[in-house]
């Protein structure tokens, strides 16, 4: 393995924790003997194309410092090659790291860890989950959300004040007022069509978004499958006592709740806009499929669904 390698910086991640994160990681990596090189962009489209050159380039990795908006930036440029992705926990959500074990309030003891398998056992390899939506293909690795929480990301993301999580808080209660069911047609891949009324279908390849919504609970990343979760016609009374159990992943004992686990399937629903990693793809209609083994990832061995870390910083916004 080449002694070069890539740290991937957001500078913004967390309010400001990607660009202290960095630094520190960067350390360790060169103190391991590495060479690093600090790859930034103007914006996010040229953020991934200097990416995606560091990788075609020959990169020894590439080691992604951020939050789950920057993780999603890195899978684009490595899905699919033999680079492996590291990552340096700095955002507010920090669901992909999560999923993996990874240390999230320690962006040292985090580069420590990636310098360790680099040296020692390598990546491993973990699915991940591709989106078409019309021409475009997109991949993601935690949480493709759609219905009520897309709709509050929609929201909080056209809000200018408050700044931060209150934000969020404030799109979920917005939301509440206001939402309701949409008819939703799944096409799964064993030739099902459901057609119903759902307050939001949730497609994970892992188990939580939001900061440890553990939306898709029993999904893992290394089955080849897909966990979907259907919430059904909820009025806003029961939605408020289910969404808090989702912490927990215990709504997915409630009757309103229904779960299937496939291959591949087509969601459609009108006026609804789909988010994975926290990111928007754009509107429904979205296919999306699990590619085994798409990602090279220096993490810990997967032992099922990652635990609770107690270190989380619990988020209303399924970003």
């Amino acid at each position: 393995m080449t002694g070069d390698i890539a740290l991937f910086v957001n500078p913004a991640a967390g309010r400001g924790r990607g660009a202290h994160a960095a630094q520190p990681a960067a350390q360790v990596l060169r103190d391991a003997g590495f060479s690093v090189r600090t790859v930034l962009g103007l914006d996010g489209d040229d953020a991934l194309a200097r990416a995606r050159e560091a990788v075609s380039d020959g990169t020894g990795a590439l080691v992604a410092v951020g939050g789950d908006g920057m993780i999603s930036l890195a899978l684009q440029a490595v899905a699919g090659t033999a680079t492996p992705l590291g990552i340096i926990p700095a955002g507010t959500g920090n669901d992909f790291a999560r999923t993996l074990g990874l240390p999230l309030r320690d962006p040292a003891a985090a580069a420590r860890l990636t310098t360790g398998l680099l040296k020692g056992q390598g990546a491993r390899a973990m699915d991940l989950g591709r989106v078409t939506s019309g021409t475009r293909t997109s991949w993601y690795g935690t949480v493709l959300a759609s219905g009520f929480d897309s709709r509050v990301n929609d929201r909080g993301n056209r809000m200018r004040i408050p700044a931060g999580r209150f934000k969020y808080d404030l799109a979920i209660l917005a939301e509440l007022a206001s939402f309701r069911p949409v008819p939703y047609r799944l096409a799964l891949d064993d030739g099902r069509v459901l057609e119903t009324d759902a307050t939001l279908v949730a497609v994970g390849n892992g188990a939580s978004y939001g900061g440890g919504m553990r939306i898709c609970a029993d999904a893992r990343t290394d089955d080849g499958l897909l966990d979907v979760t259907v919430v059904g016609d909820c009025d806003r009374t029961t939605l408020i006592k289910v969404f808090p159990r989702v912490y927990k992943g215990t709504h997915l004992g409630h009757p309103k709740v229904t779960t299937h686990r496939v291959r591949s399937l087509t969601l459609d629903a009108p006026g609804i806009t789909g988010y994975a990693d926290g990111e928007p793809l754009g509107p429904l209609p979205l296919t999306v499929e699990c590619v085994p083994d798409a990602l090279r990832v220096l993490a810990p061995a997967a032992s099922g669904s990652a635990p609770e870390n107690p270190g989380a910083e619990p988020s209303a916004s399924p970003r």
